[in-house]
């Protein structure tokens, strides 16, 4: 804004104008007052929030990049660090472990479980560099005391258990290496269970024979069962057969937009009416068919850098020219109102103890008006205008997803004496 002001006075005063730039100045409109007013920050800030789906550890392994420092989206496409986590109110979450599908093959398998024990293995040793930020989490009472210790907690969760294979005792390995969220499938169908966006369609009506193995096993570890990315069959036999209540940690309603990885109000009620939670993703709530103008000029721009192997610099000048075809072709993405349109349409549907938060950072999230995790203070003053009691904002931001954890870990218990 100020530099706005002072080439406009500057142009002015060369044509002999300054008597209408000040009158400019006079007219121009105050500045609107902040979206989270002092005492709304306040109010977050004495949260323990969390969110369920983060997709950070894609960056542990970049050279360069440390979670200790300060990044921005614009320059390295980055959205969750810990100075961003102190600034936004952040408390903590579930740290991703995620496996884009490849072949159900005996190599397939291989080459995943590979990869999987690599990103838990960057999970860890960013927890061990950290010693002063962060620290792994097991349970709720382990995330409650980190907080109080001021510092950060981490759970981790799967995206994709195909690197599990066919072999179900690896979930046990990730389990003991922290492993406390799973989904079982994501884009594409795999050996476990349909996706919601496999162009090929069903090919399990839910879960397979293995899948629902995998169910019940996860269920006696005391691993909360992710629905997102799932097919409708799986939801509806995920909420009948698992014996605690489940979770969608980056889901949307099928009611703001009709895309398959959201949620009709019928499953949305089914899931919460369980116990369970839908987390509220900031992606797939609009059309983000891009225009030909944009097409053209990412194709000009050409691939991005190889994330695991190009230098700072280089992902900084290819992000830099991003954002200038981002800000003279946006992208059809939606806004910060669109996203709360959503999370209340989701709780009107399945109240405020069956939403949660997890808006997929670092895995295509963010919006307008909400960019990285800076902005998550907004949430809270817009529920607080909404009406919704502290108890149940702080319900939204951590209690629930907690309840459950403890539920899914009592269960583990109880069928282990």
């Amino acid at each position: 804004m100020r530099r706005l002001l002072t080439a406009l006075l500057a142009s002015t005063a060369l044509l002999g104008g300054v008597a209408d730039a000040q009158a400019q100045t006079k007219a121009k409109k105050p500045e609107a007052p902040p979206a989270v007013s002092k005492a709304d920050k306040a109010l977050h800030n004495g949260f323990l929030t969390l969110d369920t789906h983060l997709d950070t550890p894609t960056h542990f392994a970049r050279p360069g990049w440390d979670i200790n420092d300060r990044h921005e989206v614009e320059h390295d496409f980055s959205q969750v660090d810990l100075p961003r986590m102190n600034e936004g109110g952040l408390d903590g979450g579930f740290f991703v472990i995620y496996t884009g599908q490849g072949d159900l093959t005996a190599a397939g398998y291989e080459y995943a479980r590979n990869y999987a024990l690599r990103r838990a293995i960057e999970i860890r040793e960013m927890l061990a560099g950290s010693k002063t930020g962060f620290e792994l989490a097991l349970t709720s009472d382990d995330a409650r005391r980190i907080n109080k210790a001021g510092k950060k907690f981490a759970f981790v969760s799967m995206e994709n258990s195909w690197p599990l294979g066919e072999d179900l005792t690896l979930l046990t390995t990730f389990h003991r290496e922290g492993l406390r969220m799973a989904g079982p499938v994501h884009f594409r169908n795999n050996q476990l269970a349909d996706s919601s966006t496999d162009p090929k369609g069903k090919i399990w009506n839910g879960y397979s024979p293995l899948g629902l193995r995998w169910l019940a096993e996860a269920n006696r570890l005391g691993i909360v069962i992710d629905v997102s990315h799932a097919s409708d069959d799986v939801v509806d036999q995920s909420v009948a057969l698992s014996k605690v209540p489940i979770i969608a940690s980056h889901s949307g309603p099928k009611a703001i937009y009709n895309h398959p990885r959201n949620l009709d109000d019928a499953r949305l009620k089914k899931i919460a009416d369980a116990g369970g939670a839908i987390c509220i993703n900031s992606i797939y709530l609009t059309d983000t068919t891009p225009s030909s103008e944009r097409k053209a000029a990412l194709e000009a721009l050409g691939r991005a850098p190889d994330m695991k192997t190009a230098t700072p610099e280089a992902v900084k000048a290819y992000a830099e020219k991003r954002a200038a075809i981002d800000k003279a072709h946006p992208v059809p993405r939606g806004d910060f109102d669109l996203y709360m349109k959503s999370m209340l349409h989701v709780l009107k549907v399945a109240g405020p103890k069956g939403v949660c938060v997890g808006a997929d950072w670092d895995g295509g999230g963010g919006m307008d008006g909400f960019e990285d995790i800076t902005d998550l203070p907004k949430i809270t003053a817009r529920l607080k205008a909404e009406g919704y009691s502290d108890a149940d904002i702080e319900g939204i931001w951590s209690g629930n997803v907690l309840r459950i954890v403890d539920a899914a870990q009592a269960y583990a218990k109880s069928v282990a004496k």
